[in-house]
């Protein structure tokens, strides 16, 4: 895209903050209302989700923890949103001024990247990316993608199962099937979606940030196309791939910082960094802005890292903004291919935490055994409801197991009419769309009991 003008970047952002409503009946446009705009509008229907409620008992890093004071998938979405509403509020504050935008407010670049944050984890699996590692290896040794003429855009959905793409398909048609969906802006859907790409390009590759996973499903790929264009994304690769909304820069700062920063204090919390070592590595990441009289008044290892930790996000905030305002011009002409931290002066003092934290905290013994169990138990629980949907559209009777199996299956995951569908890719992403859905302790406890390990109790 060439360098655009003074009046085509505030056209740009015009679009880039539409406030319509793809999809829904009678969607009109901003809303003025100073109390409760669309985009704060977007934010309360997220947490009034079920899909949300369920991030409580969705594994962060260390998977169906005792402590109470580690950090959930909700917590962690919590926190993120609240480091986005700052940092998209800071950002839009310069932008609002360089470029004299009307009837928008620094608060509205604020609660775009805020709601954006907070269902950034929304389509996560039991067991974090150990779940989704876990449906990819199932389908692609399941030997069902070779059974079936797939596209090559559906067998990659099920060979490259993405969370990401789960989160987008659950904001726009699972929650509230009825409507479908949660009807959120187009600015908040587009600001959400990291990776604007199919699984599947054509046999193209793309580089950059934004092209290492998808953002959607080929069954939803018509929706992804229509939020993309009220939104004014551009287009990449022809209804493929798109150029990112210039604040899902925003919100993969806030997601980074927060599970980097506070995943640290966690894993210092539990033991397995050591309290001096995470000072350390919290304080280069702070800089200037520790007050050094207030920390030698600190005396317990927790208060400081608490302090540290505060400060070492306002920093990474800080920088952030710095960053994205510095290439405002490439990340709205879609040149600008890299995260923004990866380029901020913090890019080293970052890289050390994500070394310690690849070394001691991912890799920790607790969160290596159930993530390795999580294989296990997502895998049986889709060979067991796939097994009875595809009985349930064979030529022979069903067993009494399968029935009852498909008794257990919610009718929204089956299909119209409580019947699998003739359509083998929309019978395996409804299999696929209860399991990812399922908490941790919900899918262990099922798998259980379906097992014969637990019986039912009274």
């Amino acid at each position: 895209m060439p360098r655009a003008s003074a009046a085509a970047k505030r056209r740009c952002w015009q679009k880039f903050l539409c406030a319509e409503r793809p999809g829904a009946e009678g969607a009109g446009g901003r809303a003025f209302a100073p109390e409760r705009t669309a985009f704060q509008q977007d934010y309360d229907r997220i947490v009034f989700t079920s899909a949300f409620r369920r991030l409580k008992d969705k594994t962060q890093v260390f998977p169906l923890s005792r402590s109470d004071y580690v950090r959930t998938r909700l917590t962690h979405s919590l926190e993120a949103s609240c480091a986005g509403r700052s940092l998209g509020a800071i950002v839009g504050r310069e932008v609002i001024a360089r470029h004299h935008l009307r009837a928008v407010d620094a608060a509205d670049f604020g609660a775009i990247v805020a709601a954006a944050c907070l269902s950034h984890d929304i389509g996560n699996p039991p067991f974090g990316h150990a779940g989704e590692d876990a449906i990819r290896e199932w389908f692609k040794s399941s030997g069902l993608l070779e059974r079936y003429a797939f596209t090559p855009a559906q067998r990659a959905d099920f060979a490259q199962y993405e969370g990401n793409a789960q989160g987008f398909r659950i904001l726009t048609r699972l929650q509230n099937p009825a409507n479908p969906g949660l009807q959120l802006t187009a600015a908040v859907l587009a600001a959400f979606t990291k990776y604007p790409r199919a699984s599947w390009l054509g046999g193209k590759t793309l580089s950059g940030a934004s092209a290492k996973k998808h953002g959607f499903f080929q069954q939803d790929a018509a929706a992804f196309a229509q939020v993309a264009a009220t939104a004014g994304l551009p287009e990449r690769l022809p209804n493929l791939a798109w150029h990112r909304h210039p604040l899902a820069y925003l919100v993969e700062v806030a997601d980074d910082t927060c599970y980097l920063i506070v995943d640290l204090e966690d894993a210092a919390r539990l033991g397995y960094v050591r309290a001096e070592d995470a000072q350390e590595l919290l304080a280069a990441l702070a800089g200037d802005s520790v007050n050094e009289g207030k920390l030698r008044r600190l005396f317990d290892p927790k208060e400081r890292i608490e302090y540290l930790r505060a400060k070492a996000i306002g920093r990474l905030l800080e920088v952030a903004a710095a960053v994205f305002l510095d290439n405002e011009t490439d990340i709205l002409g879609g040149r600008f291919a890299d995260d923004l931290l990866s380029v901020s002066p913090l890019a080293r003092p970052l890289a050390a935490v994500k070394e310690i934290a690849f070394e001691h905290i991912y890799t920790a013994r607790p969160a290596l055994e159930i993530e390795t169990a999580g294989f296990e138990v997502l895998g049986g629980l889709l060979s067991l409801f796939i097994a009875a949907v595809e009985a349930a559209v064979g030529q022979y009777p069903l067993t009494t197991r399968e029935r009852m199996l498909l008794k257990l299956l919610p009718t929204q995951f089956i299909g119209e009419h409580a019947r699998p569908s003739p359509d083998p890719y929309i019978r395996f992403l409804g299999v696929a769309d209860f399991v990812a859905g399922m908490t941790d302790s919900y899918a262990v406890n099922l798998y259980r009991k379906l097992k014969g390990i637990d019986l039912p109790g009274e």
